[in-house]
């Protein structure tokens, strides 16, 4: 029985976990985080904080059983192995890693183990990004055929992982990282049993009746859990039946995020650019103009109710409704002339879920320029956005006071006329379409 590491990554948890099951076949498993600067830096206080949270949470459920989490921080494909070297491990074992910085870091650090094998076993998705292909054998560009094929694939039952029956080993670890100040941002409690509450207190909630309601604050909030890992989709969907409609409804919700896994996986540079490049030459305004709309919109004072509520529920609590979502990025494409690169941007830094794939392929499907046949005609209006989900307006109360309440401060007139942005946006599509792009 040879001892082997686990470096854990995106799958923060100790149930359901395929790699700690084949670490665990082979004999002792040393539990490892690195601290990757390449991901800590550009990352946000809010996903930092986050992930402290959680790490801390994982080194307390390892304490259960053994010595602890073993942090240390560096470029992996020296840290990783120094301490093969160091503790003799015969085996590294990982949870796949499909995104375009860790598909090249794993094959890095690959490469540096040399004759000890990194060893993939499961992801963070219920079906591989890759495994679900088109009948010409190539990766799927829409949705719908592709949510049919990787619901007829189907996936593994949640594994049956035993931290209590696993022989943890120790080495000397370094000490996480001070969380940042986010003192003002209310941030869901971290760790796989928090997810695993959540989860349990959440299902059977009549999904399709709430969720494109954000004032009635009934939708799942497991995005976080399920971008640190500390809850398997798979556990989800084994909790789901699809014979049921807000089951139903509610697993789609979840293929959505493994197309974009999947369509990130097949365009790796779809990360940073245009999906649709032919839409690369819309205009956009640039400049201080650029900076000045772009600076209403992220502290919500555009003057538009259910925008700004939208951007400051982000600041405050790290998370928006994903409906909300949808309406503050059209608006800022579409009625504020900004580049979506802008917004999915600042998405990154303040979402405790932020995901590459889900956020940057969602601006782009709103921008127009993603994975979508014919998007250029759908732009929201935010006042009827408002009326139709917010009906009462207590979201919009909610995070703008000083509607109601004019003393906490004068609340801004809008910064720009919805119906002449509309116009004037699709007046570029048009433009655009009739010249090629």
């Amino acid at each position: 029985m040879s001892p082997s590491i686990l470096w854990f990554r995106r799958d923060l948890r100790l149930g359901d976990h395929p790699a700690l099951l084949a670490a665990a076949a082979e004999g002792p498993v040393l539990p490892l985080f690195v601290i990757d600067p390449a991901l800590w830096g550009p990352s946000g206080d809010v996903r930092r904080a986050f992930l402290l949270r959680t790490l801390r949470a994982l080194d307390a459920s390892l304490r259960e059983h053994g010595p602890g989490l073993v942090v240390r921080s560096g470029r992996p494909e020296s840290v990783v192995p120094a301490l093969v070297a160091e503790v003799g491990a015969q085996a590294v074992h990982v949870s796949a890693d499909f995104g375009p910085y860790g598909a090249a870091r794993d094959a890095r650090v690959a490469d540096a183990l040399d004759s000890v094998p990194l060893v993939p076993t499961g992801s963070p998705y219920a079906v591989a990004p890759g495994r679900v292909l088109t009948g010409d054998g190539g990766p799927y560009k829409v949705f719908t055929p592709f949510h049919k094929a990787w619901a007829n694939h189907g996936w593994r039952a949640p594994a049956e992982s035993d931290p209590a029956a696993v022989d943890w080993l120790g080495a000397p670890s370094e000490e996480l990282p001070d969380e940042p100040d986010v003192s003002g941002v209310d941030l869901p409690e971290a760790g796989e049993a928090a997810a695993r509450a959540r989860w349990e207190a959440w299902r059977g909630t009549p999904y399709d009746d709430v969720r494109d309601r954000p004032d009635l604050d009934a939708t799942s909030r497991l995005s976080p859990d399920l971008r640190w890992g500390t809850l398997h989709p798979r556990t989800i969907l084994a909790g789901l039946d699809a014979r049921r409609h807000h089951d139903a409804v509610f697993r789609k919700e979840l293929a959505w995020r493994e197309f974009y896994a999947h369509v990130l996986h097949a365009w790796p540079d779809s990360a940073r650019e245009y999906f649709k490049p032919e839409l690369q030459g819309l205009p956009y305004v640039t400049g201080r103009e650029r900076d000045r709309r772009l600076a209403a919109w992220t502290e919500g004072r555009t003057g538009f109710p259910i925008v700004d509520a939208g951007m400051r529920q982000l600041l405050a609590e790290g998370w928006m409704h994903n409906r909300v979502r949808m309406i503050v990025a059209s608006f800022l494409v579409k009625d504020l002339h900004v580049e979506w690169t802008h917004g999915a941007r600042h998405f990154m830094r303040h979402l405790v879920d932020g995901d590459l794939a889900s956020n940057q392929h969602n601006w782009q499907w709103v921008a127009g320029c993603g994975t979508d046949a014919a998007p250029y005609f759908r732009i929201f209006n935010p006042t009827t956005q408002g009326r139709k989900f917010d009906p009462d307006g207590a979201y919009v109360r909610r995070w703008i006071p000083e509607l109601t309440d004019p003393t906490l401060g004068e609340y801004p007139d809008p910064i720009v006329d919805h119906a002449e942005q509309r116009a004037a946006t699709l007046e570029a599509y048009q433009l655009l379409r009739r010249h090629g792009g």
